[in-house]
């Protein structure tokens, strides 16, 4: 998500789609199958429980209908159809899922919830090959005078807990001189915005665009290039998934999947 034109046309474009994934209920009674060979480890037999942060459109989030939809999910989807199984969906704190806790305790199979590849996390997870460039974008109220952090001296920035969008706010808040004021969700930061409570919000691009396309009253003024890219996650043990999940990601880029997938969501040709 790199570029600012391509992103903004392809918010313009998004459409909710619908994609069959259930709640997941049970995080402790799950039979888990036993790794052989080139077979994945799963939690459940005869699903992929996938864990995620709701509601983080256009990646992951509930469409009218309360499914969960989204560019992850479908991408998760084709993960399950190469394994046989169907996909099942927990809604769960970030952190629980960048740490690793939730591999650790059984809880899913995968991590896939826009998460940026980065040092410190790979320390408690395996990650996939990249499969999304991203960046951080600067959302505020459409006529606001803030264009750039250097007009932020002074005010609130609303950040998301846990993500790379609220430790680009530390590292700049001395330099700038505005407070950082963290949210547990996406909405919720976006939305202080909206309510005044904060004056501009640091999140994903790819987000951001899509929270001002559903509100027409904010606008992202401006990207700072911070170079991530998105990958799922799993447990370092479970090798054979990081495999496949490898394998099913090479093979949609190569049959033109993916590329579909990415014009779903975004309304443009993924880049090359």
């Amino acid at each position: 998500m790199k570029r600012l034109l391509g992103i903004a046309a392809a918010a313009s474009a998004l459409v909710l789609a619908v994609s069959g994934c259930a709640n997941y209920s049970d995080t402790g009674s799950g039979s888990q199958t036993t790794a052989s060979g080139d077979t994945p480890v799963l939690v459940q037999s005869g699903k992929l429980t996938v864990c995620t942060h709701l509601a983080y459109k256009p990646f992951q989030f509930k469409d009218s209908d309360n499914k969960t939809v989204g560019f992850d999910v479908d991408l998760m989807d084709l993960v399950a159809t190469k394994l046989g199984v169907t996909q099942e969906i927990v809604d769960i704190e970030f952190e629980q899922i960048t740490s690793g806790a939730v591999f650790a305790a059984k809880k899913c199979d995968v991590g896939a919830a826009a998460i940026t590849i980065r040092a410190e996390r790979e320390e408690a997870a395996a990650f996939s090959d990249p499969y999304f460039a991203a960046t951080q974008a600067l959302l505020v109220k459409q006529g606001s005078s803030i264009k750039s952090l250097t007009d932020l001296k002074g005010k609130v920035l609303a950040v998301q807990s846990g993500t790379t969008g609220q430790d680009y706010a530390n590292e700049n808040k001395d330099q700038y001189g505005y407070e950082v004021k963290v949210f547990d969700d996406m909405p919720s930061g976006a939305n202080a915005v909206l309510a005044g409570t904060a004056d501009a919000n640091v999140n994903d691009n790819g987000v951001l665009f899509a929270f001002a396309k559903d509100n027409p009253t904010s606008t992202v003024v401006t990207e700072f290039s911070t170079g991530e890219e998105y990958g799922f996650n799993m447990s370092k043990d479970n090798t054979a998934m990081l495999k496949t999940v490898n394998e099913v990601l090479k093979t949609a880029k190569e049959d033109g999947t993916y590329n579909t997938i990415y014009k779903k969501w975004f309304g443009v040709d993924a880049p090359q």
